[in-house]
């Protein structure tokens, strides 16, 4: 009577084997390296999973399969003995139990219990600190460029512009206007010049600051000296930067008389070189002086 069973579970039955999944690969690979028909040989995948099946992780043929990747040369080289391995023994963290100390046998761990009072409170949100953007630095004002002489007349002081940088030579326009000037009020027509000009800036070169403010502290104090060494009845600030730098005023205030902290009394007026250019204003200068003429002449 004829077996109907499968091939595999004969050949299982036969070799007392009970897993089919087992039998059938064993029977696939007797048939793969015996059948001389190539149509019988397995693929590579399905070679694999079958082994997979049989739980058999290294393996080598007998002899090269067709379709079959290479060998790894490394599964060929001889396992090295167990002993004869060199591990790195490295050491070991000491147990807990010995690093930290014993406790006492009669102590027990305190638990703390929370109390509702006790429970910290949640810190607050802190505030959006609004960045403020730094304030830029203003530019550096440049130095303002003036030349100033300081004259004697009797008994008042002239603070002059030099408006080429030159000291006053006698046959200057400027100083011939002057000298009539001082006639006029009725004072020494050949005043007498104190000092070097002032010539402003200073330092050509130089990290000093020779802004408008320190120019105005530097022409204040050098008439603060002078006065100091011959007091004056009237102080004459003739041109712009003697009135902008020592009286810290402008040309509003031309044809008036000043009172100054330290320097006393002044008069503004036009500058020298104002005065040719514009010849109408020679009117206003003596109107102001008729006024201002008995100050200085009670005194001679």
């Amino acid at each position: 009577m004829w077996d109907r069973a499968p091939p595999a579970r004969r050949i299982g039955a036969a070799l007392g084997r009970t897993d089919p999944a087992k039998t059938e690969a064993y029977t696939l690979e007797c048939a793969t390296f015996h059948t001389p028909d190539p149509r019988a040989l397995l693929t590579e995948p399905r070679r694999r999973a079958y082994l997979s099946a049989m739980q058999v992780v290294h393996w080598l043929p007998r002899a090269e399969l067709p379709f079959a990747a290479p060998s790894r040369p490394e599964l060929l080289l001889p396992q090295a003995p167990v002993e004869a391995a060199d591990f790195e023994i490295r050491p070991t963290a000491p147990a807990a139990s010995e690093a930290a100390p014993q406790a006492r046998s009669g102590e027990r761990p305190k638990i703390e219990i929370p109390r509702p009072g006790s429970t910290p409170k949640v810190a607050a949100k802190p505030a959006e600190v609004e960045v403020v953007a730094p304030t830029p630095r203003p530019a550096p004002v440049p130095p303002p460029r003036f030349s100033l002489q300081l004259l004697r007349a009797g008994s008042c002081l002239l603070l002059v512009e030099l408006a080429t940088g030159q000291p006053f030579q006698s046959r200057d326009p400027s100083y011939l206007l002057l000298k009539d000037m001082l006639r006029a009020a009725g004072l020494p027509d050949a005043p007498q010049i104190i000092g070097e000009p002032v010539r402003w800036p200073l330092l050509v070169r130089g990290n000093m600051d020779q802004g408008p403010e320190a120019a105005r502290d530097f022409v204040r104090g050098f008439v603060q000296a002078r006065l100091e060494d011959a007091p004056s009845t009237c102080l004459w600030l003739i041109g712009l930067p003697a009135l902008r730098f020592a009286a810290n005023a402008d040309v509003e205030a031309y044809y008036q008389t000043l009172t100054l902290d330290g320097l006393g009394d002044a008069w503004a007026l036009p500058g020298l070189e104002l005065l040719m250019d514009e010849p109408q204003r020679k009117a206003d200068v003596w109107k102001a002086m008729r006024q201002l003429m008995a100050r200085w002449k009670s005194v001679e």
